[in-house]
């Protein structure tokens, strides 16, 4: 079956506030160095200066892990199960699994009513956050696609029931993809609106509706996009266009990586290493530390670990943390632990990336 062509952020109770210090981040910071060993093998190309640093910012999150709100609590743990290996992570995964397998069979039965993709698709337009301008500009780009507001969320929880092994065990599973299959995603991934403002979840449906089956659309979006964004229009866009830009580039890798669980072909994403090479300068001064940090990534999942821009991007990194948090905190200082948890385990990828990637975590039913 294949064609040619989100959340508020929520603070820590007080009680988790002693680990916060600096004394208890050191503390922490050496135990990790103690316990680290058996996940993070030593790298050449990783400075022990560097691995202390990712190892620091983990032994943060992962005191903190138990008190962070459940989405973030999956994020975390699916990421640091595919860097690691290690079983301790793999009840956040399948606390998610639970609830990810509940969800998908409501929408999937609701299916069978006649405008239920329609009217769900709205109830997520009307409930779409709008805290920041980019979720603002967002909301106003989705409310115009009639039913690709819930096309999208079920796509994006089909393709984690297969990263995770379950889909075997959804009733309906075939009837989703099916469904999936009758979308016009081509015109919705290609469009011109959409890649200026969602081009990270460009790259991902791209790569969700190729591993599922369902559509290969790679070479029209990845056309699409150099069209939208040529090497000559880059130092004209605003910041946050820049940051949608280098957002769309990483997440064609990250995707076809199946988020983290496989290398990539560098032959493939060349185009891509190659701007991130030439724009490194610019990607340092203008891009957040969760861009800079999937920037290294991208360098890292094609296989580059030795490339001058990934030890360049991360002394970057390693520069950002706040020595009283123990973590990088936001472009407006806060060292809120759930609001950074996106930024800090993507440095702990980076600082500490192992070489060898764990595909899974492969839940049971």
């Amino acid at each position: 079956m294949v064609a040619d062509e989100t959340g508020r952020h929520t603070s820590l109770p007080a009680r988790g506030n002693g680990w916060r210090r600096a004394s208890g981040w050191l503390l922490l910071a050496w135990l990790a160095l103690l316990v680290g060993c058996a996940s993070h093998e030593p790298r050449e190309d990783i400075s022990e200066r560097q691995r202390e640093a990712g190892l620091a910012i983990q032994a943060v999150y992962d005191a903190a892990l138990s008190e962070l709100p459940p989405a973030k609590q999956r994020h975390y743990a699916q990421r640091l199960y595919r860097l690691t290996g290690e079983e301790r992570y793999v009840p956040f995964s399948r606390a998610y699994g639970r609830r990810l397998v509940a969800k998908l069979e409501a929408d999937i039965a609701g299916l069978e009513a006649p405008g239920y993709a329609a009217s769900r698709s709205r109830e997520i337009v009307a409930t779409y956050p709008q805290r920041t301008e980019k979720q603002r500009v967002r909301r106003a780009m989705l409310a115009e696609w009639e039913e690709i507001p819930f096309a999208r969320r079920l796509l994006a929880r089909l393709i984690q029931a297969e990263h995770h092994g379950l889909q075997g065990d959804i009733d309906g599973y075939e009837r989703a993809l099916d469904y999936l299959a009758e979308v016009d995603w081509k015109r919705f991934v290609t469009d011109p609106q959409v890649l200026r403002t969602y081009a990270a979840q460009v790259g991902n449906y791209t790569y969700f509706l190729y591993q599922l089956g369902v559509a290969d659309l790679r070479e029209s979006v990845v056309s699409a996009f150099r069209a939208q964004y040529p090497p000559s229009s880059i130092a004209g866009l605003d910041a946050l266009e820049y940051r949608n830009y280098l957002y769309g580039m990483t997440h064609f890798v990250i995707a076809a990586s199946r988020y983290y669980q496989q290398r990539v072909d560098p032959d493939e994403f060349a185009w891509i290493l190659g701007r991130f090479e030439r724009e490194l300068e610019t990607i340092r001064e203008r891009a957040t530390e969760d861009i800079q940090a999937e920037v290294a990534l991208s360098f890292l999942l094609a296989g580059r670990e030795a490339h001058p821009a990934v030890a360049r991007l991360r002394e970057v990194l390693v520069a950002a943390v706040d020595p009283t948090s123990g973590i990088i905190p936001s472009p407006a200082g806060s060292s809120e632990l759930a609001g950074g948890e996106h930024r800090n385990v993507l440095a702990i990828m980076v600082l500490c990336w192992p070489g060898r990637l764990h595909q899974g975590p492969w839940l049971d039913p």
